[in-house]
């Protein structure tokens, strides 16, 4: 059931588009903030609520790389792997990013507190390579100040 929380951020959504479904991509935003995911039980709500299908809502949530559809740690780090950050080190950020957590793309470390994402552009191509962690972006990583970084989310 969405939270009174949830209903007032969803119809603040609404409010700013010409038709309800317009809004279907925010309304999961909301949702996920306070839950941290959407599972099928919360697409669902969030469905009828929009007035759309659970399938038509999921074709959305599955397609938007930022709805996440399963449970994520604590803090989500979206590692860019555009041609900049590629060509500007990406690839030895990730092999760090590994070693340093024990997980590859798609997992969550054993204590829930990162879970690892590739994302296509994060918008900074001048200053690659570049991480976002939750809604904090790096830019210019060096590897030596990656540890840095991490300590910073609990």
């Amino acid at each position: 059931m969405l939270s009174t929380e949830e209903i007032k951020g969803i119809e603040e959504a609404i409010g700013v588009v010409p038709y309800k479904k317009a809004a279907c991509i925010e309304a999961l935003k909301v949702v996920q903030q306070h839950r941290k995911w959407i599972s099928d039980e919360s697409l669902k709500e969030v469905a009828g609520y929009m007035e759309m299908s659970a399938e038509e809502l999921d074709s959305v949530a599955t397609f938007y790389n930022l709805i996440f559809r399963q449970p994520v740690g604590r803090h989500v780090i979206l590692v860019c792997d555009s041609i900049s950050c590629w060509v500007m080190g990406q690839e030895k950020l990730k092999e760090k990013l590994n070693e340093r957590l024990q997980i590859d793309y798609g997992q969550t470390t054993k204590d829930g507190r990162f879970t690892l994402l590739p994302n296509p552009c994060l918008g900074t191509c001048d200053c690659a390579p570049a991480i976002m962690v939750g809604n904090d972006l790096y830019r210019n990583i060096k590897m030596d100040g990656l540890d840095e970084i991490l300590n910073k989310y609990e």
